[in-house]
């Protein structure tokens, strides 16, 4: 029997890597020329930032197989760590954001740690209780916190104004292909399949030896880190946080992406972040009442993939190039041996 080959590990990241390369060069190809234009743009950047949001929530929901709902908190925290930070620093430009994008993904790391602890003890709808709470309390906290303070620190309900808009098409892909090698990397270690193992049966993994209260927590402050991250883009992106932009519809919106997409699926994700990214600005190009039930419309869509994709659209299903190519090579393996033994055979 012939002998599958396998790609070598080095050389799946080389191809991955060439790419993400390939992509980032065929963007910036596209805007360079203005094939794309400044509107289209602008959409690009908030797919990208909401990639980032819904790839960090799967952590939580589809690899832990937990149901948080105060995503939109961690990226609150991170929006506000990153909008203080660059206006009080005398540091600018490009150095400034990178520290500010860091500075919101440890705050907002810090925050699921404070969080984490004490809820993944929880399961089900007492954990989504817990963090829907954590949520609108972030929310609260920063619509009152300068009258409390007697200074202004956080804009209050008027906003935290004059953030350096530094968001660009370069920065959102990188963070983007971090977050997704990150976690990538995470859940194909020792790491992810003790993550994976307690989603299945955390009875059994704890029986197994595995840690679970730590390996939860890990994988809820890997969410809340990249969460930070996203915030930090996106109030970069508007140059204006208002509270009420990350209140409990934002935390359902991304969870619907993750839902719709396949829980445990990355490219689920990207796809499903991506389409309802897309969807309101369509539907804005076909009326504006139309858009403004764009919530009614998620919700349609996810009561159809509900009854038939229970398990999402992809269900646990990622993509991997390697993968099609080892097949391939495999594929064509096995058709020259069949080949030669019916020469022999003549």
């Amino acid at each position: 029997m012939r002998q599958r080959i396998q790609i070598p590990m080095p050389v799946r990241y080389l191809i991955n890597g060439a790419l993400v390369v390939l992509l980032f060069l065929l963007g910036q190809f596209l805007i360079a020329n203005n094939i794309i234009s400044s509107y289209f743009q602008k959409i690009l950047l908030q797919v990208g930032i909401y990639i980032i949001a819904a790839v960090s929530l799967n952590v939580a929901t589809g690899y832990l197989g937990q149901l948080p709902l105060g995503h939109a908190g961690f990226m609150a925290v991170g929006g506000y760590t990153a909008g203080i930070f660059m206006k009080s620093i005398p540091l600018t430009g490009l150095p400034a954001f990178v520290l500010a994008i860091i500075l919101a993904g440890i705050v907002a790391g810090i925050f699921g740690v404070i969080i984490g602890i004490p809820a993944l003890r929880l399961k089900g709808d007492y954990l989504a209780i817990i963090t829907l709470g954590f949520g609108e309390i972030i929310r609260v906290v920063l619509l009152n916190i300068d009258s409390v303070l007697g200074f202004k620190f956080t804009g209050g309900a008027a906003g935290l104004m004059g953030i350096p808009k530094y968001t660009s098409f370069p920065v959102v892909f990188i963070c983007v292909a971090v977050t997704c090698l990150f976690i990538h990397t995470m859940m194909k270690s020792r790491h992810g399949r003790a993550i994976l193992a307690i989603r299945e049966n955390e009875i059994a993994a704890e029986a197994c030896g595995i840690h679970t209260t730590y390996y939860k927590t890990m994988a809820f402050v890997a969410s809340a880190f990249f969460a930070g991250v996203s915030g930090a883009l996106f109030a970069s992106y508007l140059g204006l946080l208002v509270p009420g932009d990350f209140g409990f519809m934002k935390s359902i919106e991304i969870l619907v992406m993750v839902v719709l997409g396949g829980m445990g699926s990355m490219l689920g994700s990207v796809l499903a972040a991506t389409v309802l990214t897309i969807v309101p600005f369509a539907l804005q190009s076909i009326s504006q009442t139309v858009a403004d039930y764009r919530m009614v419309i998620y919700s349609v869509l996810l009561i159809i993939v509900m009854i038939f994709k229970p398990s999402g659209l992809l269900g646990t299903y990622d993509f991997s190039l390697t993968r099609i190519i080892e097949g391939l090579i495999n594929r064509a393996g096995i058709h020259d041996g069949v080949a030669r033994k019916g020469e022999k055979s003549k």
